[in-house]
């Protein structure tokens, strides 16, 4: 997806939001928050989206929240997105090392 795309996902196996118990909700949803902001600051983003699928569209079984870095003009049209790689393995641990940097 974009570079610095990152997913949350719950260690307790649940298939969709319906299905997370209400008292995880605070815990899950201001990690979601925490991820937001470090991902804009790391990354140097304009914004970011957060979306999760429910059953329709959602590729593995299993609740996951997606954080995307957004910039002005960056091609996400609705849920569209151009799709690129990153350039090695490398590229792709620096993000997660600013990110991770951020969240600290």
């Amino acid at each position: 997806m974009f570079k610095g795309h990152t997913l949350v996902v719950p260690r307790s196996h649940v298939v969709t939001l319906a299905d997370l118990p209400s008292s995880d909700l605070s815990a899950y949803f201001g990690f979601v928050q925490q991820l937001a902001v470090a991902v804009e600051a790391a990354l140097g983003a304009g914004g970011s989206f957060v979306a999760i699928n429910n059953k329709v569209s959602q590729s593995v079984a299993h609740l996951h929240t997606h954080v995307v870095p957004r910039t002005k003009g960056d091609g996400l049209r609705g849920f569209f997105w151009p799709r690129t790689k990153y350039e090695s393995d490398d590229e792709a641990t620096s993000y997660a090392e600013k990110i991770s940097a951020a969240l600290a």
